[in-house]
């Protein structure tokens, strides 16, 4: 059974960093991807960026692009998303995914983490 279980959330101000991690388990194949969403208090659950396994294919949201950052350590079974000049609009909980398809700025995965939460303050 494959388990996503996310790390690296809190509470940061404007302009600042964080980065997320997302480590699996449970899983006895490769060549899948991984990627993360976010959802905001009375927002739906939007697409952030997606990676392949190989780590060549890679997507992102329009409203991240410049800023955060998807990596992939398949070594340590782990997915990583670093976060830069972080926004008040960036506050959400954010949640790891893993397979399923993916393509130019969208995903639709198989698997989710429980969600870590990013809070930005102005």
């Amino acid at each position: 059974q494959v388990q996503l279980v996310e790390s690296g959330g809190g509470m940061v101000q404007a302009g600042g960093s964080l980065r997320l991690s997302c480590a699996f388990s449970g899983r006895t194949f490769p060549n899948y991807p991984m990627g993360w969403f976010r959802q905001a208090p009375g927002k739906e659950r939007e697409f952030v960026a997606v990676i392949s396994w190989s780590g060549e294919n890679i997507y992102y949201a329009d409203s991240v692009k410049g800023r955060f950052t998807i990596s992939r350590d398949n070594a340590k079974n782990t997915v990583y998303l670093q976060m830069n000049s972080l926004k008040p609009e960036d506050t959400a909980a954010y949640y790891c995914a893993s397979d399923g398809d993916y393509g130019n700025a969208y995903y639709y995965p198989t698997y989710w983490g429980q969600g870590t939460q990013v809070t930005v303050s102005s």
